[in-house]
């Protein structure tokens, strides 16, 4: 072999190594990153617990516990599930949601600065529907209800058509 092919192998071998050396290290300080952070932010200590503010449920807001939304942007939601179905593969996600709609448009309406008066028949819908469900929002309820269920989403759809300014 001659010099110059010594050399080139010599220059493909370092190249190489550098990037086994680059894949193998550990992640330094990203640009734009602190370089003061400390090192183990984000990464538990060997045989600790993790904490539950570093597990993702730990920063998904409890629905019960956030602001009232505007009724009209609650009832948006429901009315987004009008032109969907309980289909194989997507009827568990499908029931669950007009589930979860109804409720949030229940707390809007419960919250509204005209008060839940200004809304006694879709807040009496669903307070009935709830009572049928027994408190059980499990997948198998939820079907074996689904007729009452898609129809409390329709009759309230129906009511709050016929009652446009009362949600705008």
């Amino acid at each position: 072999m001659s010099f110059v092919m010594y050399r080139r192998a010599a220059v493909l071998a370092v190249a190489l190594a550098a990037f086994t050396v680059s894949c193998d290290a550990e992640p330094s300080a990203s640009p734009g990153s602190s370089a003061s952070a400390p090192a183990s932010q984000g990464v538990p200590e060997p045989g600790s617990t993790p904490s539950a503010a570093g597990s993702p449920t730990a920063s998904l807001p409890d629905p019960e516990n956030l602001p009232p939304e505007k009724v009209r942007d609650s009832f948006a939601g429901l009315q987004a599930t009008l032109d969907d179905a309980c289909t194989p593969g997507n009827c568990a996600y499908f029931l669950g949601r007009v589930y979860d709609e109804l409720h949030r448009l229940d707390r809007s309406m419960k919250a509204d600065p005209k008060g839940p008066g200004h809304f006694p028949e879709p807040i009496a819908l669903i307070a009935k529907l709830d009572k049928e469900l027994g408190g059980d929002r499990t997948f198998e309820n939820l079907k074996k209800h689904q007729t009452s269920l898609i129809g409390t989403r329709d009759k309230i759809n129906t009511w709050m058509q016929g009652h446009p300014d009362d949600y705008r």
